[in-house]
């Protein structure tokens, strides 16, 4: 049975951080969550949200507006989206991103008047879209939870129900040292630190490493003693976040010998995305195990990328879409390349639908649990307002407990509450 959309709607609200949050060498100051409705001929719904972070999914873009006005860029390709498929039938949401993807890329090219545009700026735009689509999907089709929606196909590249899984916090570059301390005797064990800052913004690579090596030196000098039971070392473990700020092997090695030194290289259990998707180096034999992000635009790039010795792959459900982080997650699997779930500093519903994923993969080496990063509490000044606003916010499973969610099967039952329409984002997407 094929499912005919009728008619869609969309709508925003700009949420306010605690702090700036620098990355990428750049500062963001407000979030946008965009709420996305799709509604059946038969008169059924589905309603998707989004994050947008246009900093992350292309920086050129960032830089060369006003953030606002990069989000209302971003904004529009979800609203020529929505228009586009209105009167059009899918058997599946992934059946029909494959059939929009191209189009609402040439469209965003357009409208960002990039050429080059990244495709995870088009991916990052349709989040909500895709999961309204899968939620309408559920919806008609009669399915009840997140093991069904995704099929027999899909389910054998997610097989785990971890009962716990662990929270990662990120250390991004203006978090107090005090606070990563915090952090590791509050519990949270494995620490996503943001490396490749541009402190003097003149571009130097040279300052950015020695930026670099220092917050490491002062992370490691603080946490390096805690001890956990739930890494193999047992003391606290390290995921470095260069987001693509690198600009050649050779000074990444000059990063890790520098961790050797200290005595906190065996602690590093992965590097994620030190270099430019367009610098294609063959990244084995660092001593690490090197991910891929945001070159990772899809199960395509992903290939590519583990083909180049890149030994894990990041998924993003919340800022590639469900439907492409499926497709990513099997061809990782089939490849025998680890996947975990990243975060995009995302609202409290959207921490879940990575819960999904994250809770059905198999652990990282060097962990004993699943994990996934989620830093939403750390940076959104009306965090508890937003848990307010989840179907499900008085689960326990919501929140960590001493840097841990437990799942139990009430989580598995409601599948974290993506399938149950939110009462606040309904009402903005009406």
């Amino acid at each position: 049975m094929r499912i005919t959309v009728e008619r869609t709607s969309c709508n925003f609200e700009r949420e306010a951080l605690i702090r700036p949050f620098g990355f990428k060498g750049g500062y963001m100051g407000e979030m946008w969550q965009t709420a996305a409705r799709l509604t059946g001929a038969s008169g059924e719904f589905g309603l998707g949200i989004c994050t947008q972070n246009v900093l992350w999914s292309d920086p050129r873009v960032f830089a060369s507006h006003s953030e606002s006005a990069g989000n209302v860029l971003m904004f529009a390709v979800l609203d020529w989206a929505l228009k586009r498929v209105e009167g059009q039938s899918f058997e599946t949401p992934i059946e029909l991103l494959e059939r929009l993807l191209p189009e609402a890329y040439a469209y965003a090219k357009g409208v960002c008047r990039r050429d080059d545009l990244k495709l995870t700026f088009v991916l990052n735009a349709l989040v909500g879209f895709d999961n309204a689509a899968w939620m309408l999907y559920c919806r008609e089709k009669g399915y009840k939870g997140f093991d069904e929606m995704i099929g027999a196909e899909y389910r054998a590249v997610l097989p785990e129900r971890h009962g716990r899984v662990a929270c990662i916090p990120l250390i991004a570059y203006g978090i107090p040292i005090e606070q990563v301390r915090q952090l590791a005797r509050d519990g949270y064990f494995f620490l996503k630190i943001k490396i490749g800052s541009d402190p003097e913004k003149d571009g130097s690579y040279e300052k950015m490493l020695e930026w670099d090596c220092r917050r490491l030196s002062a992370i490691h000098e603080a946490v390096g003693g805690i001890e956990t039971a739930y890494t193999d070392s047992g003391r606290i473990a390290y995921y470095l976040d260069a987001n693509g700020r690198y600009d050649s092997k050779d000074r990444l090695r000059r990063l890790l010998d520098h961790a050797k030194r200290i005595g906190a290289f065996e602690r590093v259990v992965l590097v994620e995305e030190p270099f430019a998707e367009e610098y294609k180096v063959d990244v084995s034999g660092l001593g690490v195990m090197v991910a891929a992000d945001e070159s990772a635009h899809s199960d395509e790039h992903a290939r590519e990328r583990i083909e180049l010795g890149y030994g894990a792959i990041a998924l993003k459900p919340t800022a590639k879409t469900m439907s492409m982080s499926l497709k990513t997650a099997k061809a990782a699997r089939s490849a025998g390349v680890p996947c975990f779930c990243a975060d995009l500093t995302v609202s409290p519903i959207l921490v879940d639908w990575n819960k999904n994923v994250a809770s059905r993969l198999p652990a990282l080496p060097g962990l004993k649990i699943g994990a996934f990063e989620t830093n939403g509490d750390q940076n959104y000044r009306r965090w508890d307002e937003l848990m307010s606003f989840h179907p499900c916010a008085a689960a326990q499973w919501t929140r960590p407990q001493r840097g841990v969610f437990h799942l139990d099967g009430d989580f598995y039952a409601r599948s974290g509450g993506i399938l149950e329409a939110s009462e606040h984002y309904g009402e903005l997407a009406r």
